[in-house]
């Protein structure tokens, strides 16, 4: 019992100071993109320390491989695992399909469906803190570009202004300040450094996953 205590809160502590490492360098690889910095900056302007803590970048391991989750923002009110899509232009969405449509420009491209992509995730993260109810862990879908959807936006998925009041109305605490610390500190003992191995460890995952027919992420 006293090494895991130690082990978490370790963890927290290794967490606390990785998270003001990557805010300094998010114009670097550790963001795949610039959407997850503007959630970062958005989500850090107005939900900090003490109440929520943002893990950004976050590889996890499963029994079929390994997971990459953009974000995960556990607080007093939940454990939201994040995915982040930056897009432009008109996005038509169905919950149930696999693929949906990004049309710019004339043209149409398809891809993965965020939330059945971010299902995995959150799985993952489910495994991890199996110590949770499984309904303390969202999955939240944030779109932080200029897109527009022609379809009815599902429920999960959301603007980044729209998820920023989604948080403001979390105010049913669901865990305390020291389970919450206990969190950070198994995600920072579960998670795979951040270092190209461990991309290319995950992109080799992704590749197994695409020749049985799942690419999820």
């Amino acid at each position: 019992m006293l090494d895991i205590l130690f082990a978490t809160v370790v963890g927290y502590a290794i967490g606390r100071r990785r998270a003001y490492r990557v805010h300094r360098t998010h114009r670097g690889s550790v963001f795949q993109h610039r959407g997850e910095a503007l959630l970062a900056r958005a989500v850090k302007a107005d939900f900090g320390p003490p109440d929520f803590h943002l893990m950004n970048h976050i590889t996890l391991r499963m029994k079929d491989g390994t997971t990459e989750i953009d974000h995960i923002l556990v607080s007093r009110f939940g454990v939201f695992v994040i995915e982040v899509k930056h897009y432009q232009g008109w996005i038509f969405a169905n919950a149930k399909h696999d693929n949906w449509t990004q049309v710019l420009f004339r043209k149409k491209c398809k891809f993965q469906n965020p939330i059945h992509q971010n299902s995995r995730h959150a799985r993952a993260v489910r495994a991890t803190l199996d110590f949770l109810p499984a309904d303390a862990i969202k999955s939240v879908v944030v779109f932080t570009g200029d897109a527009e959807f022609k379809t009815e936006m599902p429920p999960g998925v959301f603007s980044l202004s729209a998820f920023v009041e989604y948080l403001r109305e979390k105010t049913v605490e669901v865990m305390s300040i020291n389970r919450l610390q206990f969190c950070v500190g198994r995600l920072e003992t579960a998670r795979l450094a951040i270092t190209r191995e461990t991309d290319v460890e995950h992109a080799r995952s992704l590749e197994r996953r695409h020749s049985v027919g799942s690419g999820f992420a």
